[in-house]
C-alpha cells in the first residue's frame, strides 16, 4: 500500500480507532499501519470480538506497528466503557505510546427490523452517536495534548436535490430521549434512513459541544468520506437495493473504502489538520461550511445533557 500521508506531526503517539475490521475503519487502520516508522502510530483496534478484529490486528502487527486489539459490541455500553477503561491502562502502563487521537468510525445504518441494542435503545443512534460518546467521555482526560478527536459525518443529515433524486431521506430531529426510545426504532425504508441521517446530524451537535468541553489542546472535528456505496453500511439494505448500490458504486469519482480511507487517517495524523477544531466538517479533504440548522447551542446542550443519562441508565 502506497503511503499518502504528508508531514506527519513530530507528536504522533497512539491513535484508538473503532470499527478496524471492514470498509472505511479497515483502509484508514491500514493506511495508519503502512507508514514509515519514524510517523507510524501505535494503536489500539476496537470491534466486535471475533476472526474480524484478529484478522486485522495480525495483519497491522505485520507491517511492524504496535497494536492491541479489544473486543467490545457498541450496541451495549457497559462492554464499551470496559474498552474504556482497558485502553486507558495500556496507555497508563505505558504498553502503548500517549493516546494523541481517537477516531469514533465504527457505525450502522438504521436497521429495518425494527432492532435494538442490548441496553433496549434504537440501535443506530445508539451505536453511531451514544456509544462513542461513552468511550470519549471515559477516555478524556487520558489525552495528551496536543491531540484529536475525529467523528465520522454523513452529509445525509440534510437533503439536497441529489439526495431527494435518490430518496435518501433526510434527519428528523427530536428529543434524544426519544430518538433512542424502542418505539422510535425504525420498520421501513425511509424511517432507517431518517435514522441513520438524524444520528448523523447528532455528531455534528456532538462535536460542537465536545468541543467546548473538552481539555485544552484536545481538538475535534468531523470528517465525511464521500459517499460510498460499496460500503458495509449498506448490508442491510433489501438485495435488490444493495445491486443498485453496488452499480452505482462502480461509477468513476463515486467514493470508496480504499479511497477514503488513508484520507481519514490524514485527518487523525497529519499537520496539515492540525488547525482543526469546533467539529470542523471535512469532506474528503476540504473543510466545509455545515447547514445552519447543524449550528445550536440549545439542542447541543441538551444532546450532552441527555446522552449522560442515557450512558449512565445502563451503566
Amino acid at each position: 500500500m502506497t503511503s499518502t500521508h504528508s508531514s506527519t506531526s513530530p507528536q504522533t503517539g497512539t491513535v484508538l480507532i473503532t470499527g478496524p475490521t471492514g470498509s472505511l475503519g479497515r483502509e484508514a487502520t491500514l493506511a495508519m499501519a503502512h507508514r514509515p516508522p519514524h510517523d507510524r502510530p501505535d494503536l489500539i483496534l476496537v470491534g466486535r470480538p471475533g476472526g474480524g478484529l484478529d484478522d486485522i490486528l495480525a495483519e497491522v502487527r505485520a507491517t511492524g506497528t504496535t497494536a492491541h486489539a479489544i473486543g467490545a459490541d457498541l450496541g451495549h455500553i457497559s462492554e464499551v466503557r470496559a474498552a474504556a477503561a482497558r485502553a486507558q491502562e495500556l496507555v497508563t502502563r505505558g504498553t502503548v505510546r500517549p493516546l494523541r487521537a481517537l477516531v469514533a468510525n465504527a457505525g450502522v445504518t438504521g436497521s429495518v427490523s425494527g432492532a435494538l441494542t442490548t441496553d433496549g435503545y434504537e440501535r443506530t443512534f445508539a451505536v453511531n452517536h451514544v456509544a462513542h460518546a461513552a468511550l470519549i467521555g471515559d477516555l478524556l482526560r487520558t489525552f495528551t495534548s496536543p491531540a484529536r478527536i475525529v467523528l465520522i459525518g454523513s452529509n445525509t443529515y440534510y437533503q439536497n436535490i441529489w439526495r431527494r433524486i435518490l430518496g435518501v431521506a433526510p434527519s428528523e430531529w427530536k428529543d434524544p430521549l426519544e430518538l433512542t426510545a424502542p418505539e422510535s426504532a425504525p420498520h421501513d425504508l425511509h424511517s432507517a434512513g431518517v435514522a441513520y441521517s438524524t444520528s448523523k446530524l447528532a455528531i455534528l451537535y456532538y462535536a460542537h459541544e465536545l468541543q467546548r468541553r473538552a481539555p485544552e489542546g484536545v481538538a475535534v472535528s468531523v470528517f465525511e468520506p464521500g459517499w460510498m456505496p460499496s460500503t458495509g453500511l449498506a448490508r442491510e439494505m433489501p438485495a435488490a437495493l444493495r445491486r443498485v448500490m453496488g452499480a452505482i458504486a462502480r461509477i468513476p469519482g463515486v467514493s470508496s473504502p480504499r479511497e477514503s480511507g488513508p484520507l481519514l487517517a490524514s485527518v487523525a495524523l497529519d499537520e496539515k489538520w492540525a488547525s482543526l477544531r469546533d467539529g470542523a466538517f471535512v469532506v474528503k479533504t476540504e473543510v466545509r461550511d455545515v447547514e445552519p440548522f447543524a449550528v445550536d447551542r440549545e439542542r447541543e446542550s441538551r444532546l450532552w445533557t441527555a446522552t449522560a443519562e442515557l450512558i449512565e441508565r445502563v451503566s
